[in-house]
């Protein structure tokens, strides 16, 4: 009876370890996930660009821009930078802004545009922050190069 009864446990044991090496941990939701995806990004990334274009402190800058190219990188950027599957293949920031001269004003004209497409969108505080951070990030490779 005893043989019995460890021979049970011993099973169960194995049952068990079994199961849970069959279950998968969840990870967290990528920033990319929780804003929505690349449709979203798009959506917003094209909000942007219109505000931006309105926007008499800064819409000089974008004058000779390429804009389909321009929203396509920005769309490429935000996706890679937020953990989506998209790989960003334009410049780096310091190339890109060399010789732009660019204030911490207009910088944050920009970053103001950008907030605006994201409460449209009803992004979340939460996401809306760690996005921010995350492109925040780039302000030194931009302003004043």
């Amino acid at each position: 009876m005893k043989h019995r009864i460890a021979l049970l446990g011993a099973v169960a044991v194995v049952v068990m370890l079994s199961a849970c090496g069959n279950m998968e941990m969840k990870k967290p939701a990528s920033l990319y996930d929780r804003l929505g995806g690349k449709p979203a990004i798009t959506a917003v990334v094209d909000d942007f660009v219109g505000n931006v274009a309105g926007d008499s402190r800064i819409n000089h800058r974008f004058a000779n821009a390429n804009i389909p190219h321009l929203k396509q990188m920005l769309v490429d950027q935000v996706c890679a930078a937020t953990g989506g599957p998209c790989t960003y293949a334009g410049l780096d920031m310091v190339t890109a802004h060399k010789g732009m001269s660019i204030s911490d004003a207009e910088f944050g004209a920009l970053v103001g545009d950008l907030v605006t497409s994201l409460d449209k969108f009803k992004v979340p505080e939460k996401e809306k922050g760690e996005l921010l951070a995350a492109l925040g990030g780039m302000k030194g490779d931009i302003v004043g190069r």
